[in-house]
């Protein structure tokens, strides 16, 4: 049987600049809240530049729309990390930091275990959310999909 693993891309929009006043408090705990991630159970891999950085990886025409990408072993990894560690802490304070979307902010996807995804898949999972709601292929934590894959089973990216 083929292991999986689940991928998630989650956007943001920012009240300012990274390095603007408004930001700094959120900024001041990227470096803990990532270093959580990596040292995070079930956490495999996550998207950053050579330094590690996130928010300076620029993929929207708006430069205060923020990009994260990840892979975990399982669902209950990622819903562990986001919601039973010092991670919360940063989505309870986020209306001072980031304004409120209209458009989806995350997806969550199953991919074949050692499969890094592209920030052009994340975008492709983003617009399915939007334009079609969760399914079998893509969702959310609030419809979760822990359907289990057998061997004869593909997952589609």
């Amino acid at each position: 049987m083929t292991d999986f693993h689940l991928a998630q891309i989650n956007i943001a929009k920012a009240k300012a600049e990274m390095d603007s006043e408004i930001m700094t408090g959120f900024v001041q705990r990227l470096d803990e809240i990532n270093q959580l991630a990596d040292q995070f159970p079930g956490f495999i891999w996550r998207l950053q530049t050579k330094d590690g950085d996130s928010t300076g990886i620029r993929v929207f025409n708006d430069p205060n729309l923020i990009i994260n990408m990840s892979v975990w072993k399982d669902l209950d990894s990622l819903k562990n990390y986001v919601y039973k560690s010092a991670h919360v802490e940063l989505i309870r304070d986020r209306q001072a930091w980031f304004n409120k979307m209209l458009e989806s902010q995350i997806a969550l996807w199953w991919v074949p275990a050692g499969h890094i995804p592209s920030i052009e898949e994340g975008k492709h999972k983003l617009d399915q959310i939007e334009k079609s709601g969760s399914s079998e292929e893509v969702f959310t934590f609030a419809r979760a999909s822990y359907k289990t894959v057998s061997e004869n089973e593909e997952i589609k990216s």
